[in-house]
């Protein structure tokens, strides 16, 4: 039996929600987290033609990567497509799930899948965010020093890029004066007393605080213990908007035009006209002209991302080759990653990619 909440679980730890954007909603939208899950169908969007398509293969679980309910509904009785699918959902137990800009954000998610699509190597996030990273320190007694700094490295602290178990470790004397209302590990009431004290210091996501900070408390003998978590303004290399990689062998702008019209099959390719060959490749999946300065200042020859408005290709400026596919077909393969986290922890689970287009532009051939 598989509960609501094991998916949730696992897609989560994969694209934590702490780093969806604020104006965002992804998370559970319909549905309760306790209901036992017999199938799943995964999409972009959860229309009502892909609630049909769940109810036929007997699924009661969408996926998607587009919440259908950005903001609050002060009504629902179908007036509209967002409407009449929560009726639909609801009416059949249908729970609807979405993991949108989180799972843009991550390092391996929307966005690596477009670069390996392109087959792009050496990629890095465009624009890396700041305020991800947390630090914790903490005194702790010598005689539980490395078992306490051991939990919460195994919590999830002390990882940077390729290394982990990082720490930083000083020892000093710590002293305190327990009161007659405290039970202390060490020392005797109303007296002052000194500890041999190690700190220690270590930086994780802010994901994982709750975790880390249990696991301190867990082990750690003092009554009241001393600790701060400090937020840094680093930039988070793996958290962040938009990849910037580099193709295999360099390209003229046409040749680049065709390898991405055969990549994302799609009918339709907006771009800018550039003399430059391309080597280095920027790309954001769905909206992602705000990336664009970003693009230009890592030094890409072509930016792909959607949704450019027409006086935005002017700020191309001879610069970049700006490579507008449409924001369905950019994300087009978002499904992909949805079906690997689910088939790798419940490999005997039902899980269907849509059989659904839900792209609401239509091309003129």
């Amino acid at each position: 039996m598989v509960k609501l909440k094991d998916i949730i679980r696992e897609i989560e730890l994969y694209a934590p929600p702490i780093f969806q954007e604020n104006y965002d909603n992804s998370g559970l939208i319909v549905g309760d987290s306790e209901m036992e899950i017999h199938g799943a169908i995964i999409c972009l969007d959860a229309i009502e033609s892909v609630i049909d398509e769940a109810i036929e293969k007997k699924c009661n679980l969408v996926i998607a990567h587009h919440p259908i309910v950005f903001s609050g509904l002060k009504s629902i009785t179908g007036k509209n497509y967002i409407e009449k699918t929560i009726i639909k959902a609801i009416k059949n137990d249908i729970a609807i799930y979405a993991a949108h800009t989180n799972l843009d954000n991550v390092y391996n998610g929307v966005n690596q899948k477009i670069a390996q699509k392109l087959k792009l190597k050496n990629f890095t996030i465009l624009d890396p965010m700041k305020t991800t990273l947390r630090k914790l320190q903490v005194l702790v007694p010598q005689t539980h020093y490395e078992i306490v700094r051991q939990s919460i490295l195994n919590a999830g602290a002390g990882n940077i890029g390729n290394y982990s178990n990082c720490s930083f470790n000083t020892q000093g004397i710590g002293t305190f004066q327990a009161n007659k209302h405290a039970n202390p590990y060490v020392g005797n009431i109303h007296e002052i007393h000194y500890e041999n004290e190690y700190k220690v210091e270590v930086i994780f996501t802010k994901d994982k605080e709750n975790a880390i900070i249990q696991a301190m408390r867990d082990l750690h003998p003092y009554e009241e213990i001393a600790y701060d978590i400090l937020s840094l303004e680093n930039t988070n290399p793996y958290i962040g908007a938009g990849l910037i990689g580099e193709l295999e062998n360099e390209c003229k702008p046409n040749e680049f035009l065709s390898l991405v019209k055969n990549a994302f099959q799609t009918a339709c390719i907006r771009y800018t006209e550039s003399t430059k060959n391309i080597k280095t490749v920027a790309l954001c999946g769905g909206s992602g002209s705000f990336l664009l300065p970003r693009a230009i200042a890592k030094g890409a020859q072509a930016f792909l991302t959607a949704d450019f408005k027409y006086h935005q290709f002017f700020d191309a400026n001879q610069q970049v080759m700006i490579v507008d596919i449409g924001h369905y077909e950019s994300e087009q393969y978002t499904g992909e990653i949805f079906l690997n986290i689910i088939s790798e922890k419940f490999p005997n689970f039902a899980v269907h990619l849509t059989s659904v287009n839900t792209n609401p532009i239509k091309y003129y051939k």
